[in-house]
């Protein structure tokens, strides 16, 4: 006859066994449920990203996301408006347009987006920068301080620039023309000893097609009334913080333009001139 410890040793285990997956179950990173779990695209070390820089420079122009959901992934943003009326800038969370007058407006949450890139800004590297006499130096400082050149990172220079020349462009109507005639109409603005605030995103040459390979800067004033899409500028002192962003989360058309539009072009010439002409 067995007797009663052997019965119940068995029963014993297993309540432990169970207990132990159990626990396994709901531990992160030690067991997975069976539904599929994605990044949550509101980390803070997420580039949120509004479809792509060639679909922009093909003229796919109408916004598909509200700025008040844009403002849900990221304090830190540049990019458009719907119907290109303007150059968008995001920071600490108050997003602006600057429009064709250069003058700065704040957006409305229901204002839409056909291109944004934005992330929470959390500085992981300070860069000195030191003297910069123009914009190839900024991107001479900036990338000789990357930790890799495979990698995302948020932008931003805060203090009082010597020199700030931007650019914003009027808005479009159809048919829309390709971005590379729009910005030969665009209204450029001059800056003196301006206070203000520098930000935008550094992307390696393998996104080329997505976003905008290298630098891509806005930037507005001290007291947001003005500024625009950076087309260079001087400061004899300050940092450069750098926010690493190793995570891409994109928002794509499901409709319109988008769909029809020819995505596999070499856009290269024509993003050089429009970005940084």
């Amino acid at each position: 006859m067995k007797s009663r410890t052997t019965q119940i040793l068995p029963i014993a285990i297993i309540i432990l066994l169970i207990a132990i997956i159990a626990c396994l179950i709901y531990v992160p990173g030690l067991m997975h449920t069976d539904t599929p779990q994605a990044s949550a695209p509101d980390d803070r070390d997420t580039l949120y990203q509004v479809s792509t820089i060639n679909a922009l420079l093909q003229s796919v122009y109408d916004g598909i996301v509200p700025i008040g959901e844009v403002r849900q992934h990221g304090d830190t943003a540049i990019g458009t408006i719907d119907a290109l009326d303007g150059e968008l800038i995001g920071v600490d969370g108050e997003y602006y347009v600057i429009c064709s007058d250069g003058v700065a407006y704040p957006l409305e949450d229901t204002t839409t987006t056909p291109f944004v890139s934005a992330t929470f800004f959390d500085s992981d590297i300070t860069i000195p920068a030191g003297t910069i006499a123009n914009i190839s130096q900024f991107e001479d400082q900036l990338e000789s301080g990357l930790p890799s050149a495979n990698m995302v990172y948020a932008i931003r220079i805060d203090g009082t620039f010597d020199y700030v020349m931007t650019r914003s462009v009027p808005k479009q109507s159809r048919p829309y023309p390709k971005l590379a005639e729009v910005v030969k109409e665009q209204n450029e603005f001059e800056f003196y000893n301006a206070t203000g605030t520098i930000v935008g995103f550094w992307s390696p040459e393998f996104v080329g097609g997505l976003n905008v390979p290298g630098y891509h800067i806005h930037f507005i004033t001290g007291d947001r009334t003005a500024g625009g899409h950076v087309l260079d500028f001087r400061m004899t002192s300050g940092d450069i913080e750098v926010d690493i962003t190793p995570d891409l989360y994109i928002v794509l058309p499901t409709e319109g333009d988008f769909y029809q539009v020819n995505l596999t072009e070499d856009l290269g010439s024509a993003l050089e001139s429009v970005e940084k002409n």
